[in-house]
């Protein structure tokens, strides 16, 4: 087109710039003044693989405030409450008291009473606190014997120490689970013989008990009001009561009336009268199969023996050493228990040998005979030949109600032939 055929406004503007511009179809914007009138675009944060500073950038980061997770995946504080028991389960007393010093969750953990079942605290030098916390866990079977045994506080809380050698542990808190009133305690079977305990004590102790079967008490100093306690325990089985004393013979009826499904009854040695004696063999339950009646001297008579045959026809093993007034008629009593296999009668030296060739032949079902003080050793080459099927003095000591055997070569830790899951060792 000619400037001639222009428009005259077009060619007015034109001759006002003196120049002439190109038509840029629909868009009238210059593409220069686009991009000089429009924001910078926003550069990407660069990569930095090694530390912040590297390469001389700046770069502000925050780290999140989350726990790294271990190499393994796996924390503690993710396992449940039933794992953790288990592994629990596998330590031995000192580890397990260490563990209970780590945090609540642990203590509460390592205090549950499925891992205190059973117990041993011989050698035990601080026992009372000691045995102030284990009674609260529940515990089912407790072996303390030969202790030094304070009055246990069981019914307020207090601090409790353990011996230093155990990896000592004060604590000021116990846990929530525990009973700080502890009406009744949960024992099964206890040993605490030949401890130092008083008989308040020790009262203490039994009068929270009535689920004990097995129990010993030997040569510790009783009351009646321990004897009434124990009256309490109706499912006794085993009562090992050798050579205490401080109690009268209408409590040891008493309790004796109570415990009737009593089956091994160890009263040899006590401090017994007279009545003692009697009251014992009269309200003796019928189902005692294993009976430790010795060292009553001239308390035991040949009536008493009697009455003990009557009421008791099922005895298996009978204890009668160190009775005096016994002599060979005692055996025309002794020959209507049929079920007896294990007879004692050593130091009954009213009984002549000639007497005892017999024995065999009067009580078919005896299999053990001891006659210690009776015979001498030339004398019982003699005696075994007349009796061949007899094992004569094989037993020397007593096994009736005793948690732990007598005369082993080795220490036995065992409790009525159990041993306990969680022992002291030093």
């Amino acid at each position: 087109m000619s400037e001639d055929s222009l428009p005259l406004q077009q060619l007015s503007s034109q001759k006002r710039f003196g120049t002439k511009r190109k038509s840029l179809g629909s868009e009238s914007t210059p593409t220069d003044l686009v991009l000089l009138r429009s924001p910078r675009p926003k550069q990407p944060w660069p990569a930095c693989l090694g530390k912040e500073n590297q390469e001389a950038r700046f770069v502000l980061a925050r780290r999140s405030r989350r726990r790294r997770r271990s190499g393994s995946g796996v924390s503690w504080d993710q396992l449940p409450d039933e794992l953790l028991l288990r592994i629990c389960g596998c330590l031995p007393l000192p580890d397990l008291l260490r563990a209970s010093a780590v945090c609540r969750r642990w203590r509460r953990l390592a205090l549950d009473e499925s891992l205190w079942v059973s117990v041993d605290l011989e050698g035990l030098t601080q026992t009372g606190p000691a045995l102030r916390l284990v009674l609260r866990t529940g515990v089912q079977r407790l072996r303390c014997p030969r202790a030094f045994v304070e009055e246990p506080d069981l019914s307020e809380p207090g601090l409790v120490t353990f011996d230093p050698r155990l990896s000592t542990m004060l604590t000021c808190e116990e846990p929530e689970h525990l009973d700080r009133r502890v009406r009744r305690l949960q024992l099964v079977d206890l040993d605490l013989s030949g401890s130092v305990v008083s008989p308040s004590a020790l009262r203490s102790v039994v009068c929270r008990c009535s689920r004990l079967r097995r129990l010993s008490l030997e040569a510790l100093p009783l009351s009646d009001d321990v004897l009434s306690c124990l009256a309490q325990n109706p499912d006794l089985l085993q009562l090992n009561l050798g050579g205490c004393s401080g109690f009268s013979a209408a409590a040891l009826a008493a309790m004796l009336d109570s415990c009737r499904r009593l089956e091994q009854l160890n009263i040899s040695w006590c401090s017994f009268s007279r009545n003692h004696v009697q009251n014992l063999v009269e309200t003796l339950s019928p189902s005692v199969t294993q009976l430790n009646l010795s060292g009553y001297r001239d308390r035991l008579a040949l009536d008493d023996v009697k009455v003990l045959v009557d009421r008791c026809p099922d005895l298996q093993t009978l204890d009668l050493s160190d009775s005096t007034l016994l002599t060979a008629d005692s055996f025309l009593v002794l020959k209507r228990l049929q079920k007896l296999l294990h007879l004692s009668l050593s130091r009954c030296y009213h009984i002549h040998l000639a007497a005892l060739s017999d024995l065999g032949k009067a009580i078919p079902s005896l299999r053990f005979l001891d006659v210690f003080g009776l015979v001498q050793d030339g004398q019982l080459a003699a005696l075994q030949d007349d009796s061949p099927r007899l094992a004569i003095n094989a037993r020397p000591f007593s096994a009736v109600a005793r948690p732990t055997p007598a005369g082993a070569a080795q220490p036995d830790r065992t409790m009525w032939g159990r041993g306990c899951r969680l022992k002291v060792r030093f």
